[in-house]
């Protein structure tokens, strides 16, 4: 059991499940589930370019492999807008206008994003999902709003934009606006309102579904269709068949490229929704399995004929809010699409293409998120033109080309923060135990002949250089009078060779100065390292204290005049 809980956390959870207890509750946030993905998921097909049928083909077996794989019990693996416009992004340029082609690249991509995860699942690079910070995410999905809101603007209005980038589209779509066509503008602001009103006053009821039979109802009975209204068209019914796609190996760089930079966003955004559902709930998950359950979920959407997808926020939500306590909640959601594949595609070929245009719109606006940029201004101006930055990047080169600017953003940023860490002289400040950074704190009391320094950060090959500067500058200012140098050891969390080099250096030119270098913090760590990289001598014992208030009290006792009385310290 334990060595299939490591391989399948799932397996040994629906082993033990309690069927008289939870069953019921997982069943009806199933069903719920269910009718919120089925609407989606023609949307989301429509947006990916996709028939619409495929998207239902993209909800039915990656649930179930989550289930078997996956170790959140909320979180629901279904298409998602952002990874939807990155595939478009990534296979229409490769595609040129071929339906077949299109699609077999669509599978081979999501094969190849499955692989990625299961490959970075066994390299444990589960820390990735922390690698994207929150600003560098936000942009991301910000901007990919902005193009999945231009992209379907056409469609409530009745005429195609084929322009293929933002800028452009939005030029496309004032140019077109003389052609709109009014049966289809009536027939999209008509589903806003059924969406609007759904929300406002039937909010346990999926409004995307709602919003899709009436728009259904109202093109069947009024025979908008033929009058000019795009309509999805008959849906084949039945479960898809495997296929092995065709494709030229011409086109296996570009998608490999395209399948790493998908795999990144969909692990860190559905990540991050199996993160919020689990604190929420108070359990764990395992992030590096996450990342072999997200692969088993997109190889199982490519072997159903469908594409890509990731943890979905508001299928996730349904779920929770519906009451499901278990992954069971996946299993009923994906039997109750499958059945509707089998008896009930029929009604479907009604649904008009401006009505699911309004539910895409409405996906987009729910993923642009104004108060998470609040918050961050709040927080840290600079991180929120680092979001901007994201999101015009999305606006300007398209999603794929904005995964290389979001990762080459992250790179820069963890260098110049670590790098460039942030340094403090310490003193004491009334009123408040231990040790403080002078800077914020004025009224910090310094003590003479001691400099306490702190480094936030390791002293490595990168900012070695760095530190020794910053260090030597601190000497400087101390004055003349300065004879003990401690350095606070406790944030400096890791020293390389470099490193370990530098503070060699720092001590000899501290010591041409007559200033001794004392370190504080970690020292039965620091003595034990040094005793196995065979440097330790027998001084250092004598200049490396366990706190820095020790320090502060041996460095007292030692220029204390001989008829002075105890330090009371």
């Amino acid at each position: 059991m334990a060595r299939l809980a490591r391989l399948a956390p799932g397996v040994p959870a629906l082993l033990r499940y309690r069927f008289a207890a939870d069953f019921r509750h997982d069943l009806v946030a199933g069903i719920s589930v269910a009718a919120v993905a089925l609407p989606v998921a023609v949307a989301y097909a429509e947006l990916a370019g996709f028939d619409p049928v495929v998207g239902l083909y993209s909800c039915i077996l990656p649930l179930v492999a989550y289930a078997l794989f996956g170790t959140s019990r909320q979180l629901m693996v279904n298409p998602d807008a952002a990874t939807c416009a990155m595939i478009a992004a990534a296979i229409t340029p490769l595609a040129a206008g071929d339906p077949a082609l299109y699609g077999s690249l669509a599978i081979l991509l999501t094969f190849f994003t499955g692989l990625f995860c299961i490959a970075a699942s066994f390299l444990r690079l589960g820390a990735l999902a922390d690698f994207l910070s929150k600003p560098i995410l936000v942009g991301f999905l910000n901007g990919v709003a902005i193009s999945i809101l231009l992209g379907q603007i056409g469609k409530l209005f009745g005429f195609a934009i084929e322009s293929g980038r933002i800028i452009p589209r939005l030029l496309e779509f004032i140019a077109k606006l003389p052609q709109t066509h009014g049966p289809t503008l009536a027939v999209g602001l008509g589903s806003f309102a059924v969406l609007l009103l759904a929300r406002r006053f039937l909010p346990r009821w999926p409004a995307a579904l709602i919003t899709l039979v009436v728009a259904g109802i109202a093109v069947a009975v009024l025979k908008l269709d033929g009058q000019g209204v795009a309509v999805l068209g008959a849906v084949p019914a039945g479960l898809p068949l495997p296929r092995w796609p065709t494709v030229s190996l011409e086109h296996l760089p570009a998608l490999l490229a395209s399948a790493a930079g998908l795999a990144l966003v969909l692990f860190s955004s559905g990540v991050l929704t199996a993160r919020s559902f689990a604190a929420k709930n108070r359990y764990e998950i395992d992030v590096d399995r996450e990342f072999a359950a997200f692969g088993a979920a997109n190889i199982a959407a490519a072997l159903s004929q469908g594409f890509a997808v990731t943890g979905a926020a508001s299928r996730t939500a349904m779920a929770d809010s519906a009451g499901g306590r278990t992954q069971v909640t996946g299993l009923v959601a994906a039997a109750t699409i499958a059945t509707v594949l089998l008896f009930l595609t029929g009604p479907l070929r009604y649904v008009p293409i401006a009505a699911l245009g309004v539910v895409l719109v409405f996906a987009a606006f729910s993923l642009f998120d104004i108060r998470a940029l609040r918050d961050i201004w709040k927080i840290d101006r600079r991180e929120v033109g680092l979001s901007v930055l994201t999101m015009l990047g999305v606006v300007a080169v398209g999603a794929i080309n904005a995964i290389l600017i979001a990762v080459a953003l992250a790179l820069v940023r963890f260098v110049k923060l670590t790098a460039r860490p942030r340094d403090e002289v310490l003193g004491q400040v009334d009123g408040l135990p231990g040790f403080h950074s002078v800077e914020r704190h004025p009224g910090a009391r310094t003590f003479s002949g001691l400099a306490l320094y702190r480094f936030d950060g390791p002293i490595t090959f990168f900012n070695a250089a760095y530190f020794k500067q910053r260090a030597l500058a601190v000497a400087d200012a101390a004055g003349p009078e300065l004879q003990w140098f401690v350095i606070d050891a406790i944030p400096i969390s890791h020293i390389d060779v470099t490193g370990l080099y530098v503070l060699r250096d720092l001590r000899e030119a501290l010591e041409e100065r007559g200033i001794t270098l004392i370190l504080a913090g970690r020292k039965t760590e620091l003595l034990n390292w040094l005793q196995e990289i065979g440097l330790y001598r027998s001084e250092h014992k004598e200049h490396i204290f366990p706190t820095l208030r020790q320090a502060l009290k041996a460095y007292r006792r030692e220029t204390r005049p001989a008829d002075a009385p105890p330090d009371e310290e």
